[in-house]
């Protein structure tokens, strides 16, 4: 048996070594793709030549420059930081409720996050007339808003604090805010348009100030969740065994989704509402690896970075100069893994 844990953790690692390698692959494809392209000797040349101890020529226009570090480079970091803050929360929650089709969204924060930036676009100020943007921080705060909702309906309810309890609160949450959404768009119709392009996803307007705005919020949530890996495994043999181990389940739960709520909050308000992200990813990982989340939440953190930077090349290429939004493409491929989940899970634990 002990034998069996060192071979584990040496596979572990090289799951870990190649998924990175991945990633880094997908973000070289990301930013060499485009309507000019650009080689990867271009791009290594160029960021090795922002070092401050190296002496390098580019090669590249000041044009093709711009295009690099002002466009694509930006567009690229953000859709590793959405995709991976999606797929680890997807994880996290997966684990949280031992539900395989549990996501980031399930709880209220889609529907939360719709409605705000559904009242910013149909009453909100124009743009630029703020010093910050009120879209973002409406879909922000309409996230947790949507989710801290549920919470209280869930843990008022007599009857006992279930993860199950939880859920049933986080849909009923979702679909009054998301009532309130449809009666705006009503109201408002001639937004219709420009409400369907921000629920749909998109990472067309990204520049470095929106990385700047939801590194902060990524980072520290993507450490408490990884952090949280072994507990999610001691939580999936069911609260009372892991209550003899001397873990808080309760506590447990209410940190882990706090904080993989805040992360699904800041990048949906820059990426609008991406969705089955959290869902294939950390699902594929767990049929081709490993049940345990000591494997599957930093797996999906990598994974899903790459995942996200693949679809929005699709996204931006097939109907070139047009862009399809990228929810669509995730949507496309996430409808069909969705139902082989469905159709392959043993039930809900409760």
């Amino acid at each position: 048996m002990n034998a069996g844990r060192p071979a584990a953790s040496r596979l572990h690692w090289w799951w870990i070594g190649g998924a990175t390698v991945f990633l880094l692959i997908s973000i070289v494809v990301g930013v060499m793709v485009g309507v000019f392209a650009l080689s990867p000797g271009d791009i290594i040349r160029s960021v090795l030549s922002r070092l401050s101890w190296v002496e390098l020529s580019t090669g590249l226009s000041e044009r093709e420059e711009a295009i690099l570090w002002q466009i694509r480079m930006p567009r690229v970091i953000l859709g590793v930081l959405v995709g991976s803050m999606l797929s680890s929360a997807g994880a996290a929650y997966q684990g949280v409720f031992r539900n395989p089709l549990a996501d980031p969204y399930l709880l209220g924060a889609g529907a939360g996050a719709g409605l705000g930036a559904t009242l910013a676009i149909a009453y909100g100020p124009v743009a630029g007339s703020w010093i910050i943007d009120p879209l973002p921080l409406a879909a922000f705060v309409g996230a947790i808003g949507g989710v801290a909702l549920a919470y209280v309906l869930g843990y008022s309810v007599r009857s006992g604090r279930t993860s199950v309890t939880l859920i049933l609160a986080g849909v009923a949450i979702a679909a009054f805010l998301t009532a309130l959404q449809t009666f705006v768009q009503q109201r408002e119709s001639d937004t219709l348009r420009e409400v369907y392009g921000w629920i749909l996803g998109s990472l067309n307007t990204a520049g470095w100030s929106e990385v700047r705005l939801v590194l902060p919020y990524v980072v520290v949530s993507l450490s408490v969740v990884v952090a949280s890996r072994r507990l999610l495994d001691v939580l999936s043999v069911g609260d009372v065994e892991a209550s003899a181990l001397g873990i808080q389940p309760v506590r447990i739960r209410m940190t882990v989704i706090a904080f993989a709520t805040l992360g699904t909050a800041a990048v949906v308000a820059v990426s609008g509402l991406i969705g089955f992200v959290g869902i294939i990813v950390p699902h594929a990982i767990r049929l081709v690896t490993s049940v345990s989340y000591r494997v599957i939440v930093p797996l999906s953190v990598l994974f899903g970075g790459a995942f996200l930077v693949l679809a929005d090349i699709i996204a931006r290429t097939v109907l070139s100069p047009a862009e399809i939004p990228i929810g669509v493409v995730t949507a496309l491929v996430g409808a069909p893994f969705f139902a082989l989940v469905l159709r392959t899970s043993k039930g809900v634990v409760s």
